[in-house]
């Protein structure tokens, strides 16, 4: 089955109330969307997100990579060697993961659709559902507390945290989050605002207050500072800005292992194909699996968590990437109920277009 049509274009899906993180704050989401159209008349999505401050390439780069004539020589060619285009375009566009993400993903959507089946199981599902956790971005204590209080409310039970612009400030905010309600699971995001002696007092000054996971407590380079601390203490660690792809999971699975657990991210390592590749490394390290994304279109957010549903070794999930965005060109995709995640039982990635 032959692929007819080729597009690709940007929109601003905006967030309904912006937030801040260590280093930025965030109101606009640019998506990339590249659509896939089959002469049956299947119509298979992509879309792109990438941070540029982690992975150097932004949504204007992809637009412009996903309409360069090279892509569009795609027309023509056969659905069923989908994963060998996916390899074409890595190797067209090296360090290019958005252009990647976007590619892969919207022939993922097009193959299973062409083959009427939901791709987490073309590759074996493994998992039926997770928990994702909701984000708190950085912001004092009392709107800490309220916004904690909201999520519960609608059921979610894992609380992520934003932080590291202030140690003592944010060890506050996760006591009186522990305060209001001991059972919340809390997660935390330093997002490489953190040096050694930070993250020391932080760990210290939260232990037993359920804390979960602590997200890329240090900056990209400075990663050796994390060999100081003992071996549970980094057990809790998550490499997310550090990891972005095989080869940086080779480097940390390497022992002592300074992470835990590996951040997967499909706008960081360039879509499912690079997803598994990261995945078999940290498997056969014994580091744990943690789904991540940024503010996304449901499109990508649905395709991560596909892959992460594909593979046994997940352990944790944050995909809330879609949730507070002011519209969206899909529907569908996930099912997500009492912050709970699972997988419609749909052709391909089970969204439709607007």
């Amino acid at each position: 089955m032959k692929i007819t049509k080729v597009e690709a274009f940007t929109k601003n899906l905006a967030l309904t109330k912006p937030y801040t993180i260590a280093y930025k704050t965030i109101s606009d989401v640019e998506n990339v969307f590249l659509l896939i159209t089959l002469e049956n008349g299947i119509t298979g999505i992509g879309a792109a997100n990438p941070d540029t401050q982690v992975v150097g390439e932004n949504p204007a780069q992809v637009l412009l990579n996903c309409e360069s004539d090279y892509c569009q020589s795609f027309v023509g060619r056969d659905i069923r060697h989908f994963r060998l285009m996916i390899q074409e375009i890595a190797a067209a566009y090296p360090g290019k993961p958005g252009t990647l993400a976007a590619w892969d993903i919207a022939l993922h959507d097009t193959f299973g659709k062409y083959m009427e089946m939901p791709v987490v199981d073309f590759y074996g599902r493994h998992i039926e559902s997770l928990p994702t956790s909701v984000t708190i971005g950085i912001m004092d204590v009392e709107d800490t507390v309220n916004e904690a209080r909201e999520f519960v409310n609608l059921g979610f039970k894992v609380l992520k945290v934003k932080m590291g612009q202030d140690v003592e400030l944010d060890i506050e905010r996760i006591k009186k989050i522990h305060e209001y309600n001991r059972e919340v699971i809390i997660r935390v995001d330093a997002n490489q605002g953190y040096d050694a002696d930070d993250l020391h007092r932080f760990i210290k000054a939260t232990a037993g207050l359920g804390l979960e996971l602590i997200e890329q407590p240090v900056a990209v380079g400075k990663e050796d500072l994390l060999s100081s601390f003992d071996e549970e203490s980094r057990r809790l660690l998550v490499a997310d800005e550090s990891l972005k792809n095989s080869t940086s999971a080779i480097k940390f699975a390497d022992t002592p292992q300074l992470f835990g657990n590996y951040n997967i991210k499909l706008m960081k390592c360039g879509g499912l194909m690079g997803a598994f590749d990261i995945a078999t490394i940290a498997k056969a390290a014994g580091i744990s699996l943690f789904w991540g994304c940024n503010d996304e279109s449901i499109v990508s957010i649905t395709a991560a968590l596909h892959a992460a549903f594909a593979c046994p070794h997940t352990k944790y999930i944050d995909l809330d990437g879609s949730l507070d965005l002011a519209e969206d060109i899909v529907t569908g995709g996930f099912i997500l109920e009492d912050g709970v995640m699972s997988i419609r039982d749909k052709a391909g990635f089970g969204f439709e277009l607007n």
